[in-house]
């Protein structure tokens, strides 16, 4: 009779609850914030101490727990400018300290604010529903739901967003990235946050947990570890060639005229007179336009003729007064195309502000005209299909960071490819972990898709990728080289690709629909306490 008593008695809205308490007072917090903020780079590439990624997880809601607007602010952008800085510090690599403080510091600020919703789930949430194991598996369930909100937010905006630092990216070299064949990377990102935040609401619970309440935490370890891969049909191979000339690519190389071909060109020659279907060169793999420099022109002709296949090529192209980031299929035959419309092409789809273009160039312009000024061509964004057909094959593609944009890897699917190439030029951040941090992201891709990857870099780390994310070759960074390899080719879409945009919709608007509802359920229930 006691128990029932306790259990249909109606929760006092303005009773203190362990939700509405922090767990750390605020100097503890921020250490806390900071320590996870570090620890999290420590699960992204080049370490890739997986693992850290979820205590670091811990560290922060533990943080965050009971904590008021203005202090969860505070712990917010602790964490998030410690990560960012130490993960993106390779933007410092030419340009100085100013492009990497004003990035690591503006996703911080962003990261604040959009840990808010955390926050606030953690303190509303249990005003309006009894200790227990319901309660908090809500509470884990839409904190994991508002994870990816968070991620969305970041990944979106300003100016196209950032989608470089999804937790999910820490798995990209662990079985577990198979679970993003069937949820997609942000329903991968869930899943690792919800086992967090199960496990902080059991130690937090009062008593022993009881065994039914490590079931959830149990099954989703196993479903990490365990899931196979979502099914693709294997359609043969495909053999190509990839060619990583090591050139003077970055925007601070010294060079003289032709110098990015020639690189290209004499890491080619050991694949001269081998069979192959296609040859890949990298993202800037080219001096300049070759629809209007003659040279350039002849030089594809002659190299596409002794390799007898297509390249897939990329350079700074103009239609018009319009400048763009422009990969382009250039035939094998022998018969110079008379205009880029003549043959297929993509251009990149997400130039990168303040690299490739400047947004609001008169603001900044204003606050640094010495780095603004060296942006000197604005790349524009292109609309062409993520796509080009080598005979009767799709083959994907992505330039450089565009991988990280989901849309752009469904839309190459969507239409067909049965492998994925992404071109890139890591140039301008030799030396640091950046190469690195992206090629795990093609991992990734190829994992989610079902799809082989070829990433093609212009100094490296270049790699062939299967679709179950093992590397198939690869060609180590700052040197010369080139592959050769039958890469399998795949049909058919996976879960993860169909439904992931869906899960990552459903995820943000129910975690802050729940959020909304318990914020004005709480406030009703305070109002009647008060009266």
């Amino acid at each position: 009779m006691t128990v029932t008593t306790r259990l249909t008695a109606p929760v006092d809205a303005g009773a203190p609850t362990s939700g509405n308490r922090p767990v750390l007072p605020l100097w503890a917090a921020l250490i806390a914030a900071a320590a996870a903020g570090g620890l999290l780079n420590l699960a992204f590439p080049a370490l890739s101490i997986w693992i850290v990624a979820f205590p670091a997880v811990a560290l922060l809601l533990l943080s965050l727990i009971g904590r008021r607007t203005w202090s969860a602010l505070l712990v917010g952008f602790v964490y998030g400018a410690v990560f960012f800085l130490v993960l993106v510090s390779w933007t410092a690599r030419y340009l100085g300290p100013i492009p990497w403080l004003a990035l690591g510091l503006l996703e911080g600020a962003l990261t604040a604010v959009a840990l808010i919703p955390v926050t606030v789930a953690y303190r509303w949430i249990p005003r309006v529903m009894r200790p227990g194991l319901a309660r908090s598996l809500v509470v884990s369930l839409v904190v994991a739901a508002l994870w990816v909100a968070r991620e969305l937010f970041l990944g979106n905006w300003p100016y196209g967003g950032f989608p470089w630092a999804r937790i999910a990216y820490t798995l990209s070299d662990t079985s577990a990235a198979r679970v993003t064949s069937w949820i997609g990377i942000s329903g991968l990102g869930f899943l690792m946050v919800l086992l967090v935040a199960v496990l902080v609401e059991l130690v937090r619970s009062p008593g022993r947990p009881r065994a039914v309440a490590l079931v959830l935490p149990t099954a989703l370890v196993a479903l990490l570890a365990f899931l196979p891969a979502f099914p693709t049909t294997a359609n043969g191979s495909m053999r190509i060639g990839a060619v990583q000339g090591n050139g003077p690519t970055g925007y601070f190389d010294k060079r003289e005229p032709l110098s990015v071909l020639t690189a290209q060109a004499a890491a080619t020659e050991p694949l001269y007179g081998k069979r192959m279907d296609l040859l890949v060169w990298p993202e800037g793999g080219l001096d300049d336009d070759p629809f209007q420099y003659p040279v350039l022109a002849d030089a594809l002709d002659g190299i596409s003729a002794r390799v007898n296949a297509p390249i897939l090529a990329n350079a700074a192209t103009q239609k018009g007064e319009l400048f763009y980031n422009t990969s382009f299929l250039w035939p094998a035959d022998n018969h110079r195309p008379l205009a880029r419309e003549d043959v297929q092409t993509h251009a990149k789809r997400h130039p990168v502000p303040f690299g490739e273009y400047v947004p609001d160039r008169a603001f900044y312009n204003a606050i640094v005209p010495d780095l603004i000024g060296l942006i000197g061509r604005e790349y524009t964004p292109g609309t062409d299909a993520p796509v080009v057909r080598v005979g009767d094959t799709p083959v994907g593609l992505a330039i450089c960071f565009d991988v990280i944009y989901d849309d752009l890897i469904a839309e190459g699917i969507g239409s067909g490819a049965q492998v994925l190439v992404f071109q890139t030029n890591n140039a301008d951040f030799r030396g640091t972990e950046e190469n690195l941090q992206q090629l795990g992201i093609a991992r990734m891709r190829a994992v989610e898709t079902g799809r082989s990857v070829v990433n093609i870099s212009t100094v490296g780390t270049s790699q062939v990728i299967r679709p179950d994310g093992s590397t198939q070759a690869s060609l180590d960074e700052n040197r010369p080289g080139a592959l050769l390899e039958d890469v399998e080719l795949h049909t058919g879409a996976t879960a993860g690709v169909l439904i992931g945009p869906w899960l990552e919709q459903f995820l943000l608007w129910s975690g802050l629909l729940v959020v909304a509802i318990a914020g004005v359920l709480a406030r009703v229930r305070q109002g009647r306490s008060g009266a």
